[in-house]
């Protein structure tokens, strides 16, 4: 509290002293001439900015649906128009104050004057230039007053002040500068990082001639280098010894020895995956568990699964590794599956395979290649002759592909007009009566 109360007592002493110098400017013809001279560079700052904005809106503005990096440079060089008028001005009257200290003896004024148009400056670009939400809120309630502060010339007083008050959290001081600079610096550290990593991944993902598990493992490892190093910046801008990052690492991994095993076995587990490429997203997969499904996503703990019916289906990177996995997708994408049928014993059993080759053969996603359908007699059943077609398709038979009923229909219509019978099942039924005594 006593430190607060230092800094609210400095912040008034600073506000004291500049209204004692607004009224001594009051009475100083000198100072009178400056406000004029503040005045005229204004004026004409804003007929240089009138001027210029015209000038570079009719020179850089793009077409709309232009492209590419310069499309979007010449637009955000646009988005800073705003600034010119303020800017202009602070270089105007930057440039005359040392004629004014030459000629009046004094350039206070022009120095507050120069001030100011900095922090019009940083208002026009919080209010018309950012569109970012937290950037905005950023400047609002950072930037904007530090601007005021340093045109009220007090910032140096407020910032020797927050330095003096120390601040502890535990065993730990800090400085109220160096606490209030560190938050200051993560947020912006950790929102560029976040804005660098979607930049990143978008340009990844873009890069067609990547396997799929390159460009997850590349996002994975761009994001892990991105944030570290906003974490290992933010360190440094506080003033905390990175000696202390390898306490804290050698806790982790004793941490890891003891009660994280499963969660570390399923981040190396996920790199292994990405590494290797031999499951990755889009793959239909079914593991010994029965999980079967679609890979739509793969973390750094777990791939999701969307099966047929629409669920996800949340499994552990580490079941990727030590159980066996069916991937149907990997090495290309025709699959062979088959279908079971039988006939009469009154059937010409020689006749089959012909007929239902030509019947799963004339279907449009059956494949010639590599191999066409395959009718095989399959066992002598109780009732009836069995036999399996096999047949290759160009995709898998789930819920979005169903290629086994149009067979199985193929198959029946092409028995019917033949005339061959699918039998029910028969038993033959012997009945013993008594011997007549």
């Amino acid at each position: 509290m006593g430190g607060q109360g230092n800094v609210i007592e400095s912040a008034l002493a600073g506000l004291n002293r500049a209204a004692d110098v607004a009224v001594g400017w009051a009475s100083s013809p000198a100072a009178w001439s400056q406000f004029a001279l503040l005045a005229v560079a204004y004026l004409v700052a804003r007929l240089i900015a009138r001027r210029l904005t015209v000038w570079l809106d009719r020179m850089l503005a793009p077409k709309a649906d232009a492209l590419g990096y310069f499309a979007t440079a010449r637009r955000f060089v646009l988005m800073l128009l705003p600034l010119l008028l303020p800017l202009i001005a602070y270089a105007l009257t930057a440039g005359g104050e040392s004629v004014t200290r030459t000629m009046f003896g004094s350039g206070e004024v022009i120095a507050f004057g120069k001030r100011v148009f900095l922090f019009l400056a940083a208002r026009a670009l919080v209010s018309q230039v950012l569109t970012d939400p937290f950037l905005r809120l950023l400047g609002k309630y950072v930037l904007i007053p530090l601007a005021a502060l340093y045109a009220l010339g007090v910032l140096d007083d407020v910032t020797l002040r927050l330095d003096q008050t120390r601040v502890e959290l535990g065993n730990i001081q800090f400085s109220a500068l160096a606490l209030a600079r560190g938050l200051i610096a993560g947020s912006l550290l950790f929102w560029l990082g976040a804005w660098s990593n979607r930049q990143s991944a978008s340009y990844i993902k873009a890069q067609q001639e990547l396997r799929p598990a390159t460009r997850e493992l590349a996002v994975k490892a761009a994001e892990i280098v991105i944030y570290g190093a906003a974490f290992l910046l933010l360190m440094s801008i506080m003033g905390i010894d990175l000696t202390a990052i390898a306490v804290l690492g050698g806790a982790l991994g004793v941490g890891i020895g003891l009660g994280l095993q499963q969660i570390a076995a399923n981040f190396i587990s996920g790199i292994i995956l990405l590494v290797e490429g031999q499951t990755t997203v889009g793959d239909y997969v079914q593991l010994d568990g029965g999980e079967a499904g679609t890979i739509v996503k793969m973390t750094a703990r777990a791939c999701v699964l969307e099966t047929f019916d629409g669920k996800w289906i949340v499994v552990p990177n580490e079941h990727f590794i030590t159980t066996r996995v069916i991937n149907f997708s990997d090495q290309g994408s025709a699959n062979r599956y088959e279908a079971a049928f039988s006939v009469s014993y009154d059937t010409d059993i020689n006749r089959v395979p012909e007929i239902i080759n030509a019947a799963v053969g004339a279907l449009p996603f059956v494949l010639k290649h590599p191999d066409g359908p395959d009718c095989e007699l399959a066992g002598f059943g109780e009732s009836a002759v069995d036999f399996v077609v096999e047949y290759w398709v160009n995709g898998i038979d789930d819920g979005k592909n169903k290629y086994k009923s149009p067979v199985l229909f193929a198959i029946w219509n092409a028995l019917k007009a033949e005339g061959i019978e699918m039998p029910y099942p028969q038993r033959v039924v012997h009945v013993k009566q008594a011997p007549v005594a």
